[in-house]
Order: structure tokens, then C-alpha cells, then sequence
């Protein structure tokens, strides 16, 4: 089994290595403006969301987050992300569609000092904080976003239950990651089946995503070679799923199912 497959099937190797990972990687690429640490997504026609000038590098990575949160209803809302990694989705979604309030929370303190740096726009703010503890009270938000990090966590089904807490009645989870075979019936199941978020919808997003990971192969690629010696450039270039590496393969054959969701929080009685 390759090393990547195998953290994500183990959820105390997944533990570990991300909370040395993320800050180490955060660290070694803040000078380069990399706002985004999710895969990308690119329809067979292109997407064509109308961008400012300075979003305009960030395309490919800006349309997942598009495809997974345009559908929630984020105008005037209160929003939560979830692990927001370096804060370029949550300022896009705050500055597209304006929500009241905006939180993205992320376990890594340098990322969150990043996007306190970064990231200067009304209505948007972030907190360090663990996506298994929320550090909010009930029915605080509106709509809960979490893009591609869920694969990182010890316990999924112990995310869900923080997510539906803190979501008011009929507020929405927007989801989306990947999962090798192993953890995709868990994962769905987990999604499906839970007491107080009825999933809506499910879509396998595995074209789109490849497409977006070819259009980010060269600035990642870049990336990667300039910031990290060079005994991490296999990892740190499978890590940013670029064109040939062990996750862009996977994507393109199927063994590596990503998916986009939306669930409901189900009414109070």
C-alpha cells in the first residue's frame, strides 16, 4: 500500500502526521501566496465564474469551492468553515456572496495566523480550533462548509455531530473530499445515515477535479521544487495531487472517489 493510502486508512497515523504537516507546510510556503491547500475542480466546458483580477490565479482551486457552496444560500447568513486552511476560500465566499458572518477555523496556528494576515475583508474572521470540539454554542450558524480536510480527522462521525450541533434547524452541511475504496462505505454511510442531517445530494466530482489539479500541475509543481528540499519532493508533489503523481493517478482511474455533498439539518420536533 503507497505511504498515502496508508495514512489515509489509519486515523491515529492521520492524527499525527497532519499536526506536524500543516504548520510545517505553512511555514515553508508563506512567502508564495498560496491561499488555497484544496484540490480544484474545472467542468468539460469551463466554468467561467466572472473573478476579480487578483482571484483570477486562484481559478481552478476558486471553482471547487463554488461548485460546493454557491448551492447553500450563504447571502446574509452565518457561515462556519471548517478547516479553512490558509482562508482563500473562505474570503472568496465572504466577498462573493456576502454572508453576515463568516467563521473559518482551522487546527493549525500558523494557517490561522496566515489568514489573519492575509486576509483583511468585512464580516470574515478566523479561530484556531478543533473540528472535533467546535468552539461554539448550539444553533449557531446558518450553513457549515468543510472542503477537503474531513479525510485528516480521527473520527468523521465525531465531526458530523459537531457540525449538526452548532447548525440552526434546516441549516445545511456543504461537503466535499475524497476516500480510497476501504473508506468509502463508512464514509457515506456515515453521511446517509445520520439522526439529524438528511443528505440531499451527492455527486462524484472525480472529472472535474482532475481537471483542475492539470491546470494547477505547473504553479504547484513550482511550488513544491523551490520551497522544499528535495527529499520531500515526491511527497510534497503527491501531497499537491499534481499531473502524474500517486493521487492524480488515483483520481483519474477511479481508485480515489471524490464526492461533493449537501445534507439539511432535519427540523426540530
Amino acid at each position: 500500500m503507497a505511504l498515502i493510502e496508508e495514512i489515509l486508512g489509519r486515523p491515529a497515523m492521520r492524527q499525527a502526521l497532519w499536526r506536524w504537516w500543516y504548520p510545517f507546510f505553512t511555514r515553508r510556503v508563506r512567502t508564495q501566496g498560496i491561499d488555497f491547500l484544496n484540490y480544484a475542480f474545472e467542468t468539460e466546458s469551463p466554468m467561467g465564474i466572472p473573478l476579480a483580477p487578483a482571484d483570477e490565479p486562484f481559478r481552478p482551486n476558486i471553482q471547487l469551492y463554488h461548485h460546493v457552496a454557491a448551492v447553500a444560500g450563504l447571502a446574509g447568513a452565518r457561515v462556519l468553515e471548517v478547516s479553512c486552511g490558509h482562508g482563500g476560500g473562505a474570503s472568496y465566499l465572504t466577498r462573493t456572496f456576502g454572508p453576515a458572518e463568516y467563521v473559518g477555523l482551522d487546527l493549525n496556528p500558523e494557517g490561522i495566523r496566515y489568514c489573519q494576515t492575509r486576509h483583511q475583508v468585512a464580516n470574515l474572521r478566523f479561530v484556531q480550533g478543533d473540528a472535533l470540539a467546535l468552539p461554539f454554542p448550539d444553533g449557531s450558524f446558518d450553513v457549515v462548509v468543510n472542503v477537503e480536510a474531513s479525510h485528516c480527522y480521527p473520527d468523521f462521525r465525531k465531526f458530523m455531530d459537531e457540525a449538526a450541533r452548532v447548525l440552526k434547524p434546516g441549516g445545511r452541511l456543504v461537503h466535499a473530499d475524497l476516500r480510497y475504496p476501504s473508506q468509502v462505505v463508512s464514509w457515506v454511510e456515515d453521511l446517509a445515515r445520520h439522526p439529524t442531517l438528511r443528505l440531499e445530494k451527492m455527486r462524484l466530482i472525480n472529472p472535474e477535479v482532475v481537471r483542475g489539479m492539470e491546470l494547477n500541475t505547473p504553479r504547484y509543481t513550482a511550488m513544491i521544487r523551490t520551497c522544499f528540499p528535495w527529499f520531500l519532493h515526491r511527497l510534497g508533489l503527491d501531497f499537491a495531487g499534481v499531473q502524474g503523481s500517486r493521487l492524480h493517478r488515483d483520481a483519474v482511474s477511479g481508485e480515489l472517489s471524490y464526492r461533493s455533498f449537501v445534507l439539511r439539518k432535519r427540523p426540530t420536533a
